[in-house]
């Protein structure tokens, strides 16, 4: 079971936002400071905080927190 709480702190952290702004809505559209760079960073941090390998073509596809989610659901469900 994916730790949400965990998802949006780490999301929060890499995209320098407060975690309660994170939610079911946030994508690279809507937050401001969620760039390129920033982007590969939180692809990075996510691997580490989840034990997780994100594949290539997964990320850089996952660009809202519901992508995040679904992405990290399917890993963790296969491991």
């Amino acid at each position: 079971m994916l730790n949400e709480d965990a998802l949006k702190q780490v999301m929060a952290t890499m995209l320098n936002v407060d975690a309660a702004t994170i939610n079911e809505d946030s994508s690279m559209d809507n937050v401001p400071n969620w760039d390129s760079l920033r982007h590969m960073n939180l692809v990075l941090a996510l691997e580490e905080e989840f034990k997780v390998t994100i594949p290539d073509e997964d990320a850089g596809n996952i660009t809202s927190y519901k992508l995040i989610k679904l992405v990290l659901q399917d890993l963790q469900a296969q491991g």
